[in-house]
């Protein structure tokens, strides 16, 4: 049986750090702030915008939010971003997707100060990531390699697969893989025979959206699973891209859904914020 990859524990371990980083800051006069923007009313985006409110609470971090109607313009949206980028007590800036389709998310992602860039995905973190400099990087990913380093899974020579190639998981966990020296590849909605890719991998991400695409026959016998997709079926239940009850039969680590990879993208956005907070008031 397959050891099961904790990351809501883990996610708790990193809060408890942060509040005790957060608490320092404090006392030398200095409160992080973390400014969000949602457009419209996606019920997935209240979720997530609460579950960060509520990190934010537990840890220290002061929350503002900005919820614009759905017919906001690009340029009313770049304005508050500016607006934010603009103001000294806010050290951290989220955008929270999806956007309404007549509005250009990168677009809005370059407006962002690239020094309060939180969620990694302005051009200037994507490429510093990609050429090994120190940056902001996107809270999933990070998630991902933390939850590796925690159980002592050392990526060097291993071939590491990705499915899924989105702005968002799959391009930044293909850097920080190549950053630990694995040997990656990724797949995605064109790759032909899927399977044969998946099965020679030593660490598999599945990053889909498919619920249970990964079943037991595609993963190779010891392999480690690391499953960031989050699927409701018909019933309400909420499952990854992964079958999870077969693949761990096979898998040597996996990570569970619900309790897996969400936990730790929140704890990681934290951990951003509180890093941009320190380089803003470096030698405060």
């Amino acid at each position: 049986m397959a050891v099961i990859i904790d990351g809501k524990e883990l996610a708790k371990k990193i809060r408890g750090n942060l509040k005790i980083e957060c608490d320092e800051l404090k006392k030398q006069g200095i409160q992080p702030k973390l400014a969000v923007i949602m457009v419209g009313d996606n019920p997935a985006s209240k979720v997530y915008v609460r579950n960060k409110n509520k990190a934010c609470e537990e840890i220290g971090i002061e929350y503002e939010e900005h919820l614009l109607d759905e017919h906001t313009t690009q340029k009313e949206l770049n304005d508050l971003i500016r607006k934010l980028n603009d103001t000294k007590e806010v050290n951290g800036i989220l955008l929270q997707s999806p956007l309404p389709e007549h509005l250009n998310i990168n677009e809005a992602f370059k407006t962002i100060s690239y020094q309060k860039d939180v969620d990694g995905f302005t051009p200037s973190s994507v490429g510093k990531l990609s050429i090994g400099e120190d940056t902001f990087i996107s809270c999933t990913p990070y998630g991902v390699m933390k939850m590796l380093e925690e159980y002592n899974i050392d990526l060097t020579g291993k071939d590491v697969v990705i499915l899924g190639r989105s702005n968002i998981v799959g391009k930044p966990l293909i850097q920080c893989c190549l950053s630990k020296n694995a040997t990656v590849t990724v797949c995605h909605s064109k790759t032909q025979n899927i399977k044969e890719h998946t099965k020679r991998a030593d660490v598999l991400i599945v990053a889909i959206g498919k619920a249970k695409f990964v079943t037991e026959d595609m993963v190779k016998e010891g392999a480690v699973v690391i499953d960031v997709g989050i699927n409701r079926t018909e019933e309400g239940k909420l499952v990854g891209d992964v079958d999870f009850e077969n693949v761990e039969k096979v898998a040597s680590h996996i990570t569970p859904v619900p309790g897996g990879v969400g936990p730790m993208t929140v704890a990681m956005l934290m951990n951003n914020v509180i890093k941009a907070t320190k380089e803003q008031n470096k030698g405060h």
